[in-house]
């Protein structure tokens, strides 16, 4: 379908307002490649889609898809052999965890006295891991860290790194006290170099021994690890060393677990953003208090009371509008603002949701066509004589229509 009707009609509106009912990042994706379809097979599969969705959000509320980011970088990056960090399994987590909500949602679904046309089958399709899944759960937070539970030792080597960052604290916040807090320039405990120091004045340097590792920009404050404390920093930085080195062990090794896995979590995210699509679609049929358009393969069109969608409801002025049995044109005549452009951008704009799979506005019942093509040339320059080059174009873009009808 040539693309110049989604730019009259403004498709692209239709499309950013169903983008605000998205929470995935393939269900965005989908909603790109939106556009009106011309095979009826492909827009009945697609309006069921729809027509499930709106079933499934009026009994049960919607489908339970989450925020989800895109997870091909990542389960590319595993292809070629690469360990994940944590921020990117958490992500490969959480697909993982929707995919088995999903699957219980339409489980309790199954009571409910509805037989849906594809939405099952395309749910069907999740591949549900529970051993993997509560792995992850367990290992990784939402944002990415690793937590005590993902190994035995690492819960051992963070509970002595607090441990020893407790009895630094301690003998520290002892020098911001008492006769020694006049040597320092404020009576604080601060961090250089990932080492606890403390803010001594310049001319007292010498008085804690240790090492200093900054200095204020006037340089009337050096930053100084005392000599009483350097033996536990070394340790405290032997053990976070050690911490980390853990936790390069784990992600390496939940990295392994899920490689072979890379093909079934890949379909749980295609599925999933399917999913999300198929709920946007509903959730925006609602809003618009919108139905399920019948297809009519002899594009007889009747529209039962159609609205223009992007028009306020509270304005908007609903029509009958019936062309392609009894006749085959339609005029509209009257004064000027009395509403005949927006008469035939609603029953185009219409037709063209109706071929991309969406609900329309307008009452149950109505029928739609299946047409190859729209065109349409519309303008609001009325004076010929003002604007001879507007009067061209039209007669321009007339006589590339009459070609292609």
């Amino acid at each position: 379908m040539n693309t110049k009707i989604l730019e009259i009609l403004e498709f692209a509106k239709i499309k950013q307002a169903l983008k605000r009912y998205l929470v995935s990042a393939l269900g965005q994706a989908q909603l790109e490649r939106l556009v009106p379809l011309t095979d009826s097979q492909k827009i009945q599969q697609q309006i069921d889609q729809t027509k499930d969705g709106a079933d499934i959000l009026r009994l049960k509320g919607p489908i339970p898809i989450p925020e989800l980011a895109s997870i091909a970088p990542h389960l590319h990056r595993l292809a070629i052999g690469a360990v994940l960090n944590g921020k990117e399994l958490a992500e490969v987590g959480r697909v993982l965890r929707a995919a088995n909500e999903v699957t219980r949602f339409f489980v309790d679904f199954a009571d409910e006295e509805v037989t849906l046309r594809q939405v099952d089958q395309i749910q069907a399709q999740l591949v549900t891991l529970p051993k993997l899944t509560k792995r992850l759960r367990i290992s990784v937070e939402g944002d990415g860290h690793i937590t005590d539970d993902a190994s035995t030792k690492l819960r051992g080597i963070r509970d002595g790194i607090q441990q020893l960052q407790g009895d630094i604290r301690a003998k520290m916040t002892a020098y911001t006290r008492g006769n020694n807090a006049k040597y320092l320039s404020e009576p604080i405990v601060t961090i250089r170099n990932d080492r606890y120091v403390l803010p001594v004045k310049q001319e007292y340097r010498g008085h804690f021994g240790g090492v200093v590792h900054d200095q204020s920009a006037s340089g009337l404050t050096l930053f100084i690890e005392p000599q009483s404390v350097l033996s536990l920093n070394n340790r405290l930085r032997q053990r976070q060393v050690q911490e980390q080195q853990e936790i390069q062990r784990i992600l390496a090794e939940l990295s392994a677990a899920i490689a072979p896995y890379q093909g079934e979590i890949k379909q749980n995210a295609t599925i999933l953003g399917q999913l999300d699509f198929i709920n946007a679609k509903a959730r925006y049929a609602k809003a618009l208090k919108a139905t399920e358009p019948l297809l009519n393969l002899d594009n007889h069109v009747a529209l039962r009371q159609a609205r223009h969608p992007l028009i306020d409801a509270d304005k908007v002025i609903a029509n009958d509008i019936f062309l392609g049995e009894d006749y085959h044109a339609m005029i509209i005549t009257g004064p000027n603002t009395g509403g005949k452009t927006i008469t035939l951008k609603t029953m185009g704009l219409l037709q063209l949701m109706a071929q991309a799979g969406l609900f329309i506005p307008a009452r149950e019942e109505s029928q739609v066509g299946v047409f190859d093509n729209i065109f349409a040339d519309i303008g609001d320059e009325q004076s010929i004589e003002q604007n001879l080059s507007t009067f061209s174009s039209h007669m321009s873009n007339i006589v590339t229509i009459l070609k292609q009808v």
